[in-house]
């Protein structure tokens, strides 16, 4: 997510960017990605720390639960339409190809589409996390003794090298969640031409988006009644304090979710519940009461304005399936 293109940087604050990160590699060698993110991002007018620190392992443990929470209706939903719609995703698949998931994850809703595509050549899911992938490659071969699973790690962002056995088969990508609307328009727009080059002339790609829906709907999603939310929210707070010996006081910070009716969003955001000051790394930053650290965007989407997204970055869309409610909606894409 570039948070860069809704919170400005002013010149002292690449000062500081630039003093924090320089900082950071004096003391630690090679900074972590988190420490420059969370320093850089607490340096700004508008504070901000990127989504994608969300997901430690506790992180995980704790946006596992939110799946299942009786609010949170992607997961279960999109769950129901790769199931409602396996057997006829199956047949859009040539015999021989190859399947590549981006940010597999656990790979739970991937083995709907494995336990209908007899004729794969093989199984690539993409993620940043070795245990991840172990673990989901562990089960997969069980169940699907005769596949060919070939994790591939790291960030499908960027461009990275594909296993050389894939090479002349077709490919078909999947990139189920919703992630896509984490990301501001122009980076979800990089993103797809990205997956785009790396799938190739003709490919297609499976991809789900959100639905925009009643916002009392949508904000219960994302502010849970039982605070599964919140404690996920406050634990990058909690991250920054086990890893980085900050001296973040949770307790001392809210979780809120608002809707952004303009950018047809919900921002999530960690609010200080007073003024206060927080040592990270060094560095000292002031906090007003009800100043905002803002964590995440999460864009949703009408079946029209998605359609012309994906094709801004070179993708026809070929199909759209939803649920009976049109909260959720999966998406086949052919690349031009």
């Amino acid at each position: 997510m570039n948070l860069d293109d809704d919170y400005g940087l002013d010149a002292a604050t690449d000062a500081r960017d630039a003093e924090a990160e320089a900082f950071l590699c004096d003391i630690h060698g090679e900074p972590s990605e988190f420490a420059t993110a969370l320093v850089s991002g607490l340096s700004k007018r508008n504070k901000a720390i990127p989504c994608r620190f969300f997901y430690d392992a506790e992180g995980s443990r704790l946006f596992e639960q939110i799946t299942s929470l009786p609010e949170y209706y992607p997961t279960r939903t999109e769950t129901g339409i790769l199931r409602a719609h396996a057997t006829h995703l199956s047949q859009l698949v040539p015999p021989g190809a190859v399947l590549i998931e981006f940010g597999s994850g656990s790979s739970t809703k991937t083995e709907l589409l494995l336990a209908e595509m007899d004729d794969l050549h093989a199984y690539v899911p993409i993620d940043i996390s070795p245990a991840a992938l172990d673990d989901a490659r562990a089960r997969i071969a069980e169940r699907f003794p005769r596949l060919r699973v070939t994790p591939v790690v790291g960030d499908f962002s960027r461009p990275l090298p594909l296993p050389a056995a894939i090479a002349g088969h077709a490919r078909v990508g999947f990139f189920p969640g919703s992630t896509i609307g984490n990301l501001a328009e122009a980076d979800a727009v990089a993103l797809l031409t990205s997956m785009r080059a790396i799938l190739g002339k003709g490919a297609i790609l499976i991809i789900g988006a959100d639905l925009k829906k009643d916002v009392r709907r949508l904000i219960a999603a994302y502010d849970d009644a039982e605070g599964v939310t919140a404690a996920f929210n406050l634990n990058l707070l909690r991250r920054a304090n086990r890893e980085l010996g900050a001296d973040f006081d949770p307790g001392a910070f809210s979780h809120l979710a608002t809707y952004d009716v303009r950018h047809g969003r919900i921002d999530m955001h960690l609010v200080s519940g007073r003024a206060q000051t927080v040592n990270v790394l060094g560095h000292r930053f002031r906090f007003a009461d009800g100043e905002r650290i803002h964590t995440e965007h999460s864009h949703k989407y009408d079946i029209a304005g998605f359609a012309a997204l994906v094709q801004r970055a070179g993708w026809q869309s070929r199909e759209v399936l939803t649920d009976p409610e049109n909260l959720f909606s999966v998406h086949i894409l052919t690349a031009s």
